[in-house]
């Protein structure tokens, strides 16, 4: 796999070299990464056991919904800030039968991303993923 990845990063480069762009496509779309897999890497370089890491892990997540379902607010540092927000009730349309509907209000979760992933993600101030050009100064 890795040296069909290296493959194609070096026919993007020369103008994909007789590969179809769908083949170099492939190769650079995104994975899913389950928990499982976060498990087995860590407990790779850490030298732990695969049931140890999996136990830490469990309980990390765990106390993160607990801390969520007291209303509280999680941060780490550069990594980002989760924390529990109540949706408004509000009246919505059904857009096949155009009845209008009410929806409850709800708890729901943000996730506000830090500075580190920002620049890891190569993401703007305002959280999209659209480069925008910097501002020019002005001559006047």
């Amino acid at each position: 796999m890795f040296q069909q990845i290296v493959r194609c990063a070096l026919a993007r480069r020369t103008q994909f070299d007789g590969l179809s762009c769908r083949h170099v496509c492939r190769c650079f779309a995104m994975n899913t990464i389950t928990k499982k897999d976060l498990i087995d890497r860590l407990a790779d370089k850490t030298g732990q056991k695969r049931v140890v890491v999996k136990r830490i892990i469990q309980g990390f997540l765990d106390d993160i919904i607990d801390e969520l379902g007291r209303g509280n607010r999680l941060e780490f540092r550069d990594f980002g800030v989760f924390e529990s927000k109540v949706r408004a009730a509000r009246t919505a349309q059904n857009p096949k039968t155009l009845e209008r509907v009410e929806v409850p209000q709800k708890r729901t979760v943000k996730f506000k991303v830090g500075r580190v992933m920002k620049m890891k993600l190569g993401m703007d101030h305002d959280g999209s993923g659209n480069s925008r050009p910097s501002p020019t100064p002005s001559s006047t």
